[in-house]
């Protein structure tokens, strides 16, 4: 079922399904929710699962570009975490599971920052606290300039494949041009606004090494956008820490390797009830 959650002057669109520990899904990136159906579609049986848009993606996308109230949000991390954990807050009076991919992760760090008391455990996909690097920094800089220059679908058309493992862009090429079309909802504002929220977030390591809470992280071994490497050195910062490595999978391992992540994801459920 598709719910509305007005928050600030924008409208925020979310699904609900099943019932039982409530689990937030959020979305990186270039995404919508819909990226995580596969796991919806395994967890629902399971589990309450609420994915929401992003403002500036998906159902959240208002015609006629970003209002101010939008370019706010999707400009900052901090911002939209304020917007999730409103959302958790209206939706449960009890603690949830949120678990983000990619910039869904920075997300959900803020969130345990943040507002604690509002979750039970969290995790990230393909994710990281560590803030930026100055490389890292300039590559998103170099890449706001194509989006202004050529705008946000000419950008996806490269950016999107190239997180996925060259194995299975080989493979599904059906399903990676799938992903690349649905890239058209977005506006370069809203990918613009994204890119410095991400350039301009803080380290959260702390958040990791202070958390009392179980935490849960999956990693590709092919992950370019968040290496292994980076991700292993933050593993055992946390009290309770789940780690997988899904090997020869890149940055989605919830499409390229979707029954190890449902089987990593609904174990970490199970565990920490």
């Amino acid at each position: 079922m598709t719910n509305t959650f007005q928050y600030q002057n924008t409208t925020i669109s979310y699904s609900d399904t099943g019932s039982g520990q409530i689990v937030v899904l959020l979305h990186g990136f270039g995404e919508d929710s819909h990226i995580f159906d596969r796991q919806v579609a395994f967890l629902k049986d399971r589990c309450r699962i609420i994915v929401p848009d992003l403002p500036g993606s998906g159902a959240s996308v208002t015609s006629g570009g970003l209002s101010p109230e939008e370019a706010n949000l999707c400009s900052s991390i901090d911002a939209m975490a304020e917007c999730i954990a409103a959302l958790i807050q209206s939706i449960s009076g009890t603690p949830v599971v949120l678990l983000g991919h990619s910039m869904g992760g920075y997300i959900t760090l803020a969130v345990a920052e943040k507002y604690p008391e509002r979750l039970k455990a969290f995790g990230l996909l393909h994710s990281t606290s560590f803030a930026d690097s100055e490389e890292k920094k300039a590559g998103r800089k170099k890449s706001i300039g194509f989006i202004q220059e050529h705008g946000a679908f000419a950008f996806l058309q490269t950016a999107i494949p190239a997180l996925f493992a060259e194995g299975y862009q080989r493979e599904h090429p059906a399903e990676v041009a799938g992903l690349v079309e649905s890239g058209k909802q977005f506006t370069k504002e809203a990918l613009v606004a994204y890119y410095n929220a991400m350039i301009d977030r803080p380290d959260r390591s702390d958040v990791l090494r202070g958390s009392k809470m179980p935490v849960l992280f999956v990693l590709g071994t092919e992950d370019k956008a968040v290496p292994m490497e980076d991700t292993l050195k933050q593993v055992h910062l946390p009290d309770v820490s789940y780690f997988h490595v899904l090997e020869n999978v890149g940055h989605m391992g919830m499409w390229e390797a979707t029954g190890q992540m449902n089987s990593f994801i609904i174990k970490f459920i199970n565990d920490i009830e």
